[in-house]
């Protein structure tokens, strides 16, 4: 059964509901009238039965040799079973004895089969040569010793009459019963989703406006309940991401703004007061500077924005993390040489165990993360590179940890450098700042993995920055979504 797709949720349980009740009062009524006919045609057997066992004492034959019935026993002689009642004695030849005036001279049964009657009272089912059916016994029964068979049996049809108004009747009351049915389902159906109405009209009242509203949760654990559960939790996570979005846009604005204005400021004053080759290539210079800047942001920007599109873990592989710290340091040389630092890992890097991740992830967090290592870190020293496994959340996890000889993080900072376009205010560290994303990118691409980033407060001298990520991010529950 299909319904239209504009049809109301109301409409299509109430028809559901009415074509379910429909099929089972069907069966039902056939079940019935089975049963019923089954017990009245089992109650005319036992008639049947106790009125052979009368029967069968009062035949005689006469002098003559003519089987009689001896009906002065009856004190009604117009009983219903003197009426209605079919019966026929044969011999054991199969010639008839005697046949009761309601036959009206027609055979009862036919000939005798073999064995009939002879140990118990058998039945079946008769049709007369005027297409009357006859339910009927049969017993073999001596009378003044002769063996003779008694066939006894009544018209199936007033039965079959009283069964079929039965029948109609049920037939007749069963569209009553389903209009009724449909009206209480319909009213219950329209009781039971009104809390829904309910929300989706609170629903469509929320905009971007007012998205700190949520939606009444109905009393009890069921599934209404469980909707507007979700529908709170999605409000709320679209509210953090509206929140996001207009931090975002203002502070990416506000970035992209500084070096655009110092581009304009510094040709403004190139052509007020430069005269000379010289000064213009000074101010080129500087404004190639800014023009750099900008180039960085953006492309920071661009990386952070496709990795919040990329929602999960995405392709996982098994890889050992020593093996990207080796990449990225490969790809940091020139920077490493220039400032003449080394990176060392502990003995024994190379027999960690594998994780399953998105290598493109954790190699995005550790470059940001080395990387921010090498520009804090005074020329001639040493960044040490360590690996160990912990818990992360009751899962085995490798912990990456990578420790410089910087200045350091003031307290109260070590949650704020992994906002957006945050720098730090301390001023040894205010002249290396850069565009304060780096370590924004490195939370991303980590919490994606299922892992955390997070930098040691017990660390005095320089800064040590920790990566946990799960050994088997494969498994169901570990790379998830992160808001």
């Amino acid at each position: 059964m299909s319904l239209p797709s504009r049809t109301s949720l109301r409409t299509r349980l109430t028809v559901w509901y009415v074509g379910v009740l429909a099929a089972i009062l069907v069966l039902y009524i056939g079940a019935v009238f089975t049963f019923q006919y089954a017990l009245l045609k089992r109650q005319m057997y036992h008639d049947e039965v106790q009125d052979m066992v009368t029967v069968e004492g009062l035949f005689f034959f006469d002098t003559s040799g003519q089987l009689h019935l001896n009906e002065d026993y009856f004190s009604r002689p117009r009983s219903r079973l003197l009426v209605d009642r079919l019966m026929e004695v044969r011999d054991a030849s199969g010639a008839v004895l005697y046949r009761s005036a309601t036959l009206r001279g027609r055979e009862l049964g036919g000939q005798p089969f073999s064995g009939e009657g002879s140990e118990t009272f058998d039945e079946r089912t008769v049709r007369l040569s005027d297409g009357d059916n006859v339910y009927l016994i049969s017993h073999t029964h001596p009378i003044q010793g002769r063996q003779v068979l008694i066939r006894l049996g009544y018209s199936l049809a007033p039965l079959s009459s009283r069964m079929l108004r039965f029948l109609l009747l049920l037939i007749c009351t069963l569209p009553l019963a389903l209009i009724a049915a449909a009206v209480a389902g319909y009213g219950i159906a329209r009781r039971a989703l009104y809390p829904l109405d309910v929300m989706a009209a609170r629903a469509e009242s929320i905009t971007v406006s007012n998205l700190n509203d949520r939606l009444l949760v109905p009393p009890g654990d069921d599934e209404l309940g469980h909707m507007a559960r979700v529908l709170n939790h999605l409000f709320e996570r679209l509210e953090r991401a509206f929140a996001e979005m207009k931090r975002f846009t203002a502070d990416a604005a506000h970035e992209l703004r500084t070096p655009l204005a110092n581009q304009r400021v510094l040709g403004e004053i190139a052509i007020r007061e430069k005269t000379d080759e010289e000064g213009y290539r000074e101010a080129i210079g500087d404004m190639l500077e800014e023009a750099v800047r900008l180039s960085q942001t953006i492309d920071s920007l661009m990386i952070l924005s496709k990795t919040e599109t990329q929602q999960t873990g995405g392709t996982l592989t098994s890889f050992r993390l020593s093996e990207v710290v080796d990449e990225v340091t490969h790809l940091l040389d020139v920077l490493l040489e220039e400032r003449h630092i080394s990176v060392v890992q502990r003995t024994g890097s190379r027999d960690r165990p594998q994780i399953t991740a998105n290598r493109d992830f954790i190699r995005l967090a550790v470059m940001n993360v080395l990387h921010n290592a090498v520009k804090f870190s005074p020329p001639g020293e040493v960044i040490e590179v360590a690996y160990e496994t912990v818990m992360l959340e009751a899962t085995v996890a490798e912990r990456l940890s990578v420790k410089d000889a910087g200045p350091g993080i003031q307290q109260g900072e070590h949650e704020d450098v992994f906002k957006r376009f945050y720098t730090s205010r301390a001023p040894e560290a205010k002249p290396k700042t850069g565009t304060g994303l780096g370590l924004s990118i490195a939370k991303l691409s980590v919490e994606r993995s299922g892992g955390r980033i997070w930098f040691d407060t017990q660390e005095i001298s320089g800064a040590r920055c920790c990566i946990d990520i799960p050994v088997d991010q494969s498994r169901p529950g570990l790379a998830g979504d992160v808001s």
